[in-house]
């Protein structure tokens, strides 16, 4: 059975009913202005009892609006009773901790157990539905092998709310990671590197373009015309000799594989990175042959995403969440500290 949202056009009204639709629906309805201009152009809205199709139609202080909503409809994926880590839930959204392994949403070749299946399990009926569907809805993804906090949309309006935050960039991500050899601020061969540069602090940032290899469609690639753009950070937090070094990697924009392709183009790839060829020996240098074959032996990219802070969408308040390292991570980690 559809629902019937009722409300009246506010006083000073914007001059097209869009926006003034935007500016009055009742908040707890959830609905992003994406999902109102698609209600409109369905002929789902109603304004003073007849419907209102134009997008730039008039309206005016007292107006009784009336929305046909459609129940959400159920997606085909399959609801999966995997555990999570919750690290916080509410009405609007969910922060979870993904295990590195695990796919964030079903695609070929994983079709199933992924953390949208986890989701729709452990919601159930509390996903209010985004764009008219009932399911989560994803804003931000980390690699399959990448461990590490995720925000999930369970209501269009925190869906449209978190979507306007990465796009403006105004998310903190944070990353710690493990990479081969030691960035340094003094080193010639990375000042001289198009597109990296150092700031105080010595934090090396390094700002290009990403796209799709040229021959290889499964990986990402510097450019410097046609692409993304895109900015990382990285700190050194403790190197180890000169053969690796724990980082802390900070996002400004988010690119598939960003983080990797970033630190491979630098020389500095990640530890057990099987695509950007994080997967050579480390320099022995002072390493116990323990942290050496601990490296050489690890099967994933070094890499986990330990901080994640964010507006909420619906109260306004400042969320922050940090994420310990996973026990490879953290066992790796004490092999190079010998």
């Amino acid at each position: 059975m559809n629902d019937t949202l009722t409300f009246r056009i506010a006083a000073d009204p914007p001059a097209r009913l869009d926006k003034a639709l935007a500016r009055d629906v009742p908040e707890a309805a959830s609905l992003s202005r994406t999902r109102l201009a698609r209600l409109i152009a369905e002929g789902a809205v109603r304004v003073a009892g007849s419907v209102a199709a134009d997008p730039k139609a008039k309206v005016a202080e007292g107006d009784e609006v009336e929305i046909t909503l459609e129940p959400a409809a159920e997606v085909t994926l399959a609801p999966e009773a995997i555990p999570l880590d919750i690290r916080h839930e509410d009405d609007d959204l969910i922060v979870v901790m993904k295990p590195a392994g695990m796919v964030v949403h079903p695609a070929p070749g994983s079709p199933d157990g992924t953390l949208v299946n986890a989701l729709l399990a452990h919601c159930g009926d509390s996903l209010a539905g985004i764009g008219g569907e009932r399911r989560p809805g994803i804003v931000h993804r980390i690699d399959k092998e990448t461990s590490g906090l995720l925000v999930v949309a369970k209501t269009d309006l925190a869906h449209h709310g978190l979507a306007a935050q990465f796009a403006d960039h105004s998310v903190e991500r944070a990353y710690l990671a493990l990479c081969h050899g030691v960035p340094d601020a003094g080193e010639p061969r990375l000042r001289g590197l198009r597109g990296v540069s150092f700031e105080p602090g010595a934090v090396m940032r390094i700002a290009t373009e990403l796209g799709r290899h040229r021959f290889d469609r499964q990986k990402q690639a510097v450019m410097w015309a046609g692409g993304r753009r895109a900015v990382t950070r990285a700190r050194v937090l403790e190197p180890f000799g000169t053969s690796a070094a724990l980082l802390e990697c900070r996002l400004e924009t988010g690119r598939t594989h960003q983080i990797r392709v970033h630190m491979a183009y630098t020389g500095h790839g990640l530890i057990g990175d099987p695509v950007y060829g994080g997967r050579k020996r480390l320099a022995a240098g002072r390493l116990s042959e323990a942290a050496l074959r601990g490296a050489e032996d690890f099967p994933r990219q070094a890499l986990h995403a330990a901080i994640l802070g964010f507006v909420h969408p619906r109260s306004g308040q400042a969320l922050r969440f940090e994420a310990d390292m996973p026990a490879d991570m953290q066992a790796l980690l004490d092999a190079l500290r010998g």
